[in-house]
């Protein structure tokens, strides 16, 4: 496994503490965290009201500068705004790199609450450019973030600017979901169903309308996961073009539900298969029965003689030879 020349260390803040004029800073433009929402900034604003800010703000002065650049505190520094707080407390550091900042801000930040994915997916992205590309797990060691968030974060990254805008969105009410995109992403990227030949942009575009006017009995984004399982049963009973053919329907059509693509006979084939998968154990396990420990167990029995007419009833309608 390939590791960086160099991994980037979260930078230790020196005892240069002092108290600034609120507006001689701003805005780190590497905070992995772009979206703040209003509701959980009030109880923070009035909290800092009657106590005053008792964590002071790490900073630093970028080079040509002529104010402090925030690497922990910005939700501070907004509530001090916005209640005119005139001052604010500080704690000097000295200028990381860019890909100190950005892995410096995730360490910061990892134990607190989740970010919204796609401003964090944003920040992967500069930060492989600075690094260098790095597996999923070195990326993890490297900011701090579980596995399985780096990861959702690449799918995240996936998307063209257009649907990355949507997750960007200030207003919590008109934000697309990364989730939405989450789940949509198994879909888009199946090797089945992109033998249908439908632009990608045109499949998210159609997804996104069917999920926000629930159309197509599309209610929930883990209705995506229907279209996978529909697509597997498919392909085990060899029907690949027929699902093709009903996803493309799908995909256009408003009034094509969900549960029609669905295929019978795959189905069928995907259940006969696990009834005899079942089937198969039970028998093994008979065989290998000592009748004489059980010969008390009359309802152990009983179930076996019902059984075994259910078997024989089954198989005498299938024109099959009577199970002896």
């Amino acid at each position: 496994m390939s590791v960086p020349k160099e991994t980037p260390r979260a930078i230790a803040p020196d005892s240069r503490i002092a108290r600034v004029p609120t507006d001689s800073l701003r805005a780190n433009p590497h905070n992995p965290r772009r979206l703040f929402d209003r509701e959980p900034l009030r109880a923070l604003e009035e909290s800092i009201r009657n106590n005053n800010i008792l964590v002071p703000l790490t900073v630093y002065m970028a080079d040509g500068s002529d104010k402090y650049t925030i690497l922990d505190g910005q939700r501070r520094w907004m509530c001090a705004q916005a209640i005119g707080m005139p001052t604010v407390p500080i704690n000097v550091v000295a200028e990381p790199s860019v890909a100190q900042n950005i892995v410096t801000m995730f360490q910061i930040h990892k134990l607190r609450k989740d970010w919204e994915l796609m401003p964090t997916a944003l920040k992967i992205e500069v930060l492989t450019g600075e690094i260098g590309k790095q597996s999923d797990a070195q990326l993890s060691v490297i900011t701090g973030l579980d596995v399985a968030v780096v990861t959702r974060c690449k799918k995240l990254l996936s998307y063209g600017s257009k649907y990355r805008n949507m997750m960007l969105v200030a207003d919590p009410k008109d934000r697309v979901k990364a989730d939405f995109f989450i789940e949509l992403y198994p879909v888009l990227t199946d090797r089945v169903l992109e033998r249908a030949g439908i632009p990608r942009e045109h499949v998210i575009d159609r997804m996104l309308y069917k999920y926000d006017k629930r159309k197509s009995g599309l209610k929930s984004i883990t209705d995506f996961r229907k279209i996978k399982s529909y697509v597997s049963i498919a392909k085990a009973a060899s029907q690949e073009d027929l699902i093709v053919k009903r996803y493309k329907q799908f995909v256009d059509d408003d009034t094509y539900n969900l549960t029609e693509l669905e295929i019978d006979t795959a189905r069928i084939h995907k259940q006969a298969t696990s009834i005899a998968k079942e089937a198969l154990k039970l028998r093994q396990t008979l065989e290998d029965l000592l009748i004489k420990e059980y010969l008390g167990e009359d309802d152990f029995w009983a179930e076996l003689e019902k059984l075994a007419d259910a078997i024989n009833s089954k198989v005498k309608h299938a024109d099959r030879r009577r199970v002896a």
